[in-house]
């Protein structure tokens, strides 16, 4: 248990922090779901219009700290090439 009044305002701030990091970390979970559904399904439009927005959200959570700038370029890259891969073998 923290006692001095900055060691009880860290846990407070890490707290709030916490509850702000997961949900950015969940919600770049769920992009990368709906971008898996619409390569399963066969759909390059709207995949390509999945992996735009996740990696929009991508960048976005790296510039804040969330997830390091390194991560957040592996998952990008992961994803686009396997983009480039199911277009690859639709035509």
């Amino acid at each position: 248990m923290a006692h001095s009044l900055s060691a009880r305002k860290r846990v407070r701030q890490n707290a709030k922090r916490r509850v702000i990091n997961r949900a950015r970390k969940s919600m770049v979970k769920t992009q990368i779901k709906h971008f898996e559904t619409a390569l399963s399904e066969g759909n390059m439009e709207k995949a390509n219009e999945r992996f735009k927005l996740l990696a929009q959200r991508l960048d976005k959570i790296a510039a804040t700290s969330t997830m390091h700038k390194n991560t957040a370029g592996r998952i990008k890259s992961r994803m686009a090439r396997r983009l480039n891969k199911a277009t690859a073998q639709k035509a």
